[in-house]
């Protein structure tokens, strides 16, 4: 699945890396430029100083270097330094040895045949020639096995020219430079980390009304079809939450649409069978004969059914929590409600035998006496359909932790632990054995939901049937 934060991550992150990649290198090369030129400068400013010593006298070059002049230029704590003072041949001072050539033209310690030493190292290089005078050329050359960095500076007098050659090893310069990259590699890291961070940061803060309509949705009840606040919304937000809007209240027409098309054909169904089951039990008592009664019983039995089902989708429509207002809640003894359910199941439970009995205590909630009423008639119903002749059912209600607690308790066979949250699911049944329809449970649930109620099945208190409490809210 696509993620909107990884593709802003994607496409901030990589262009400020390369970013940060072309500053480094612009940063480095504004650093180690300004460094290499001060250092060829002072090779140039010690080539100068040596060309001021320099002169051409009595038809020959001369130079004034006493020994404390030549050791403070070589001084240098970490690199070694070297220079030399050539001129052609017949320029030099008396004494001075002139080179001789090896046989690929080339002398050792000079430039080429035909050029002496007048002063300095013998061992460097063949010194390259600027283009002007005082002119210094700086150029890389290796001097003893070791990269160095060379200055050649040309002294022109009455027509006659002499070279200057200084060079210096490149230790400094490597040091300087590794301290660059290191200060700018440790800076670069930060810097990345920082960027990284504060984007990070950015797209998880500019995404926080995302996570915030999503768990505002996330909290929300599953039959809670209102609208999407609109409040504190970004402008990117409002058409997707004006969409999504538009689709809940397709939604909730459409659920509204159902419950009021299945509560309106109950309640057209309710008074014809009503008049049905009369006929039926007339003809029953007035016309029935050995060879019609059968079939006279079985339809006011399957009249009865029609009538219970019909009663329960009325009951299911007015329980429905996703239109049910809770305004309509008021404060109701909930032991009378059952007073009054628990008579018309007093004949049921003495056709089977059973014993039905109540532990009343005065006990008050907040309800809608018609759902209550359903609640408790399908809790009894239900118990005493599954529960076999000669047994118990009992009713129980009472305060608990400030609110009601109602229990109905049943000596049944009861329900396996694996197969009690199905119950409470609509047109659901244990085997195919089981008489209903499957909603009085799922009533009972979207009652106890709409009351903010929660319903609890368990075994008996002798560890055989089942056990149905509903514990009230304070």
């Amino acid at each position: 699945m696509p993620s909107i934060r990884l593709r802003l991550l994607k496409w901030l992150i990589g262009p400020i890396l390369l970013i940060n990649l072309a500053g480094a290198a612009l940063t480095y090369l504004l650093a180690w430029i300004p460094a290499q030129i001060a250092f060829d400068q002072a090779l140039s400013d010690a080539a100068g100083a040596l060309g001021a010593r320099l002169a051409w006298q009595d038809g020959r070059w001369q130079i004034d270097l006493p020994r404390q002049a030549e050791q403070v230029l070589r001084n240098d704590d970490a690199d070694a330094v070297y220079f030399t003072v050539r001129a052609p041949h017949g320029a030099a001072p008396a004494g001075t040895v002139v080179a001789v050539a090896s046989a690929d033209g080339a002398v050792p310690g000079a430039a080429a045949a035909g050029v002496v030493q007048i002063a300095g190292d013998g061992d460097l290089p063949a010194l390259r020639q600027p283009a002007r005078e005082r002119q210094p050329l700086a150029y890389d050359a290796v001097v003893r096995g070791e990269p160095v960095r060379m200055v050649a500076l040309r002294i022109d007098a009455d027509g006659h020219s002499a070279t200057i050659g200084v060079a210096k090893t490149l230790r400094k310069r490597t040091q300087i430079r590794q301290a660059i990259v290191r200060a700018l590699v440790l800076l670069e890291t930060l810097l990345t980390l920082a960027c990284v961070g504060l984007i990070w940061l950015s797209v998880t803060n500019g995404l926080q009304p995302l996570n915030r309509m999503r768990a505002n949705l996330n909290a929300r009840a599953a039959d809670d079809l209102d609208p999407i606040s609109q409040a504190d919304l970004p402008y990117e937000l409002g058409p997707v939450v004006h969409a999504f809007n538009g689709l809940l209240g397709k939604v909730s027409d459409g659920a509204q649409a159902q419950q009021d098309f299945l509560a309106n054909v109950a309640h057209q169904l309710r008074t014809p069978l009503a008049g049905l089951r009369t006929q039926l039990e007339w003809l029953e008592q007035r016309h029935a004969t050995p060879d019609t009664a059968p079939s006279i019983a079985l339809m006011l039995s399957s009249t009865e059914r029609m009538i219970r089902q019909t009663n329960q989708l009325l009951a299911l429509a007015r329980a429905e929590p996703s239109h049910f207002e809770r305004t309509r809640l008021e404060p109701l003894r909930l032991d009378l409600l059952v007073q009054q359910a628990i008579q018309q199941f007093v004949d049921q439970a003495a056709l089977k035998a059973i014993d039905l009995g109540f532990e009343l205590q005065p006990t008050l909630v907040q309800g809608d006496p018609f759902l209550l009423r359903d609640l408790i008639d399908n809790l009894i119903d239900n118990a005493l359909r599954y529960t076999p002749a000669g047994g118990t059912v009992t009713v129980r209600c009472a305060i608990q932790d400030g609110g009601g607690l109602l229990q109905v308790e049943d000596s049944g066979p009861g329900i396996p632990p694996a197969k009690r949250e199905q119950v409470f699911s609509r047109f659901v049944r244990l085997d195919e054995q089981t008489t209903g329809s499957g909603l009085g449970l799922a009533i009972v649930r979207d009652i106890a939901l709409a009351h903010a109620a929660a319903i609890v099945l368990d075994a008996g208190a002798d560890g055989q049937g089942a056990r149905f409490s509903v514990s009230f809210p304070a």
